[in-house]
């Protein structure tokens, strides 16, 4: 009977119902990242509380989990949708969002291992284990997609990914297939339409790792990701699709999943083969759709955006997800050589001005390696790096070692080794360009209202030139002029061909006046 005198209620405050309820009613409508900052203060907690019954740890994690979604919404919508976040924002938005993820995987993976030993090690780990044992699919989706979150925004600063978070990912799968559950239907979370399987979150994080994300901006990874769920169910996945399959993966392996072009080095029972199956057709249908000017409502994007915005990551992924791999459009050379780089509209403007201002800027010139150059560009190894400039779509001007020209180019692929290295992919615009002094023609201009610009020489239709020029310049309706020598010449807006942070690039129709 004394026995009956001490509570067998773990020693944690969200061992009590009532207190679940009054933490998740209490969470701050209006203010995201505290309602994300205290509900992983909770996980953090429940991950080290060692008299949890699994079952009971899962419903609490659970719920603790569907009430934050809509913070971790917001945030994300910030982090991807705002305009030239500060370096602190940035990092203070990123690490909340990958930080809770983390925390929600310990948590959900820690129920999932105690269903796998069936609650051996762990206080009334049978009977938690037993309990929790209808739950095994939406326990092992929730830990794939947690560990797919974090893959997600790791990407987002462009790596590296943890070779262990393959080894996870992959374990939570073999768990739900070991049980027979992988191809289960079940609803991930309660407002989110439709239903998804085991099987499906697991082949969503490799696809989205199949498809290089080093070349895309934030946003155009968030939409890629989206475009993927809403594609998913098209896609092949099977242990025994070697023949038809374009990627493979060993779900027991820490290594993110492969082309066919590098075949497995032997076949193993958690080889899995996954191929974008009909999708192709089906994204082909939707890129004709979108080149309309028209995004179609069924296409659940987190929001609304324009054509121009979402069409260059449907042609991205219609890359990626072709049978053949994409080919080079030149061919690369292995070389190493030095790199001087300078970044940014105002650099680039300077060194083609040939100023003497420009002695300044070349001392402060970053040094890169060229691991490879081809008609196209360059592929260069950053060894040092400095600041957060470096993304995908930066401008920068390269002076090679040993010359004395400089060569404009723009950052086309960007993939971290570690918090100091990284790769980067670059094109070239021009091997030659001419810094001018632009004017507009309209009176409505003072005098003295003059505009800088990059020439690039046009090779391409006759009488047309680009231009590069400041961030939100570019005016269809508004003409240039620009004298060279004893010659002036008129430049007729044509369209805006690309924006970057501080930088447009358009065509313009040239005619010489004078």
């Amino acid at each position: 009977m004394i026995l009956n005198l001490f509570s067998s209620r773990p020693d944690h405050p969200l061992a009590d119902a009532k207190e679940v309820k009054r933490v998740l009613a209490e969470l701050p409508p209006d203010n995201a990242f505290k309602a994300v900052d205290e509900i992983a203060g909770w996980l953090e907690s429940l991950a080290n509380a060692e008299d949890f019954r699994v079952d009971l740890l899962f419903d609490v994690a659970r719920q603790l989990d569907d009430a934050v979604q809509p913070h971790l919404k917001r945030l994300a919508r910030d982090y991807f949708g705002t305009p030239r976040l500060s370096r602190a924002e940035e990092k203070r938005l990123w690490s909340a969002n990958f930080g809770y993820w983390g925390l929600l995987a310990a948590v959900c993976e820690r129920c999932l291992t105690a269903l796998a030993d069936k609650g051996s090690g762990d206080k009334g780990g049978e009977k938690g284990a037993e309990a929790l044992r209808g739950a095994l699919p939406l326990v092992a989706a929730r830990t794939i997609a947690a560990l797919g979150q974090q893959v997600k925004w790791m990407e987002f600063r462009y790596g590296p990914i943890e070779a262990n978070l393959w080894h996870r990912l992959g374990r939570a799968y073999l768990i739900a297939e070991a049980g027979k559950v992988a191809q289960k239907p079940l609803q991930l979370y309660p407002n989110v339409p439709g239903s998804t399987t085991v099987a499906g979150e697991y082949l969503h994080v490799l696809a989205f790792h199949a498809s290089s994300m080093d070349s895309l901006l934030p946003l155009e990874i968030e939409l890629a990701d989206r475009l993927i769920a809403h594609f998913q169910s098209g896609f092949a996945f099977s242990p025994d699709g070697h023949e038809q399959g374009v990627y493979w993966v060993d779900a027991a392996k820490a290594q993110p999943p492969m082309r066919m072009a590098k075949v497995p080095s032997a076949m193993t029972p958690t080889l899995r083969f996954f191929s974008p199956g009909a999708v192709p057709k089906a994204l082909d249908e939707l890129i004709r759709h979108v080149e309309r000017g028209e995004v179609p409502t069924d296409l659940h994007l987190g929001g609304q955006y324009q054509a121009k915005t979402v069409l260059p990551v449907l042609r991205h992924l219609a890359l990626y997800w072709a049978p053949q791999p994409p080919q080079r459009e030149h061919p690369r050379h292995n070389v190493k050589t030095r790199l001087a780089v300078l970044h940014g509209f105002d650099d680039s403007f300077t060194v083609f001005a040939g100023e003497v201002a420009r002695v300044g800027k070349e001392r402060a010139a970053e040094s890169w390696v060229v691991e490879n150059v081809s008609l196209g560009g360059f592929g260069a190894a950053v060894d040092n790096l400095r600041g957060d400039w470096l993304k995908v779509g930066s401008l920068i001007s390269m002076q090679p070692e040993g010359g004395d020209n400089w060569v404009l180019g723009i950052v086309r692929r960007f993939s971290r080794d570690s918090e100091t290295q990284a790769g980067v992919g670059i094109q070239t615009l021009a091997r030659q360009a001419t810094a001018i002094e632009l004017r507009p023609r309209s009176a409505t201009y003072s005098v003295g209202s003059g505009v800088p610009g990059i020439r690039l020489p046009e090779d391409r239709a006759p009488g047309e030139v680009r231009l590069v020029l400041p961030h939100a310049t570019f005016d269809i309706r508004e003409s240039l002029e620009y004298a060279s020598g004893d010659k002036r010449y008129l430049l007729t807006p044509i369209e805006l061909i690309e924006s970057g942070a501080d930088f447009e690039i358009a065509r313009y129709r040239e005619l010489v006046e004078s």
